[in-house]
């Protein structure tokens, strides 16, 4: 067990880096494309403002609210006082003609620029005002909050080793004996069942990320919390890794499946060889696709609901005080789902990348060989 703990550990930091990596590389897209709207941008604030546009000022907006909350952003907001943000602004560590450039994102957050750089307000991206291309690799919110996640996990995990090593002849007590269950759980219904004698090989892969999907699920839907598996960046590079395992880990056996499956003849195989190659490329994409939008939707579903109370109350207060019932009962009753599903999607995540590792490790039939 503290062997397993010892790679999870390791494995962790390995997916930090690599979803931490990715987040940076999208946000350094989103900020060249952005840098190359900057003038188009500047143009559009001068026309004058259309009257249907000054009819939505001061209006309750669920679309950018929701997207908002939903979205990585250089800053930390909790919740709002009237007009005032409670939360802190976060570092911007930027690449760009000049060198690196770090800078607390407060001062551009009010429309100031600081060495250059300042906010485009419509798309709240940093932008270069002389338009140079530049790269945004910044401690943002889903960067942020991946860290603590990691720190949390590294932090268990090495506890529970230590526990481990100073007591291996006890009972579990405590955290270790509520987390051990979830281990076993994780080994005997997910890493034998699915990739056979050779799941001890993976065990700790899985283990990492199932608690890693899970805890950052359940940090999610803290008030406040940042949507780490929400975003593609992140699911992305957790598919990626899983694609990686499957391709080297693959075997002949695998190979001869996708390429000739025996006892096909061969006027099918010229239809179903594209296809099982496409499907290489499927599951990974699928994987990172059910995560993002299933964790996606869950938050959007709330944040819907809650908006919903608003729109209400602008067309008449008593009509949003009552919608306020209804609303607040659903909410809790979408969030209580939603602490099902940061498992469920876990272990979907962790049972699939199993399915799809133990395809390929699979040694086949003694009678296939035969045959």
């Amino acid at each position: 067990m503290q062997r397993i703990t010892n790679i999870v550990v390791s494995s962790l930091l390995a997916i930090s880096l690599l979803v931490f990596n990715g987040s940076s590389a999208v946000y350094a897209q989103e900020a060249s494309i952005a840098a190359e709207k900057v003038d188009s941008t500047s143009a559009m604030e001068a026309e004058p403002t259309s009257e249907a546009g000054a009819e939505k000022t001061g209006k309750f907006n669920p679309s950018d609210i929701i997207k908002h909350h939903v979205g990585d952003a250089h800053n930390w907001e909790f919740f709002k006082l009237g007009d005032k943000e409670v939360g802190f602004n976060l570092p911007c560590i930027i690449y760009g003609p000049n060198g690196i450039s770090i800078f607390s994102f407060g001062k551009i957050a009010e429309g100031e620029s600081f060495d250059g750089y300042s906010v485009d307000h419509h798309t709240h991206k940093i932008v270069r005002e002389d338009g140079a291309t530049f790269y945004d690799i910044s401690i943002t919110k889903n960067v942020l909050s991946l860290l603590i996640s990691a720190f949390l996990l590294i932090f268990i995990f090495l506890t529970i080793a230590k526990k481990y090593k100073s007591n291996p002849n006890t009972a579990p007590t405590g955290f270790q004996n509520a987390l051990e269950p979830i281990i076993l759980f994780v080994q005997d219904e997910i890493a034998k069942p699915m990739l056979g004698k050779k799941y001890m090989k993976f065990l700790p892969y899985l283990l990492t990320v199932f608690f890693f999907i899970w805890i950052n699920n359940m940090l999610g839907l803290i008030p406040g919390g940042a949507n780490l598996t929400g975003n593609t960046a992140c699911t992305a590079v957790l598919a990626g890794i899983t694609f990686l395992l499957i391709m080297f880990s693959s075997n002949k056996h695998y190979w001869r499946h996708i390429f000739a499956m025996p006892g096909v003849p061969i006027p099918v195989l010229i239809i179903l060889t594209p296809v099982e190659i496409l499907g290489i490329f499927i599951k990974p994409f699928a994987l990172m696709l059910r995560l993002f939008a299933n964790i996606l939707s869950g938050h959007m579903i709330i944040l819907t609901v809650v908006s919903l109370i608003f729109i209400f109350a602008e067309m008449n207060v008593g009509l949003g005080w009552g919608t306020a019932v209804f609303s607040m009962v659903f909410g809790v009753f979408m969030f209580c789902i939603e602490l099902l599903v940061g498992f469920v999607q876990a272990y979907i995540f962790t049972i699939l990348s199993a399915l799809f590792i133990g395809e390929a490790v699979h040694e086949g039939h003694h009678e296939e060989a035969h045959h």
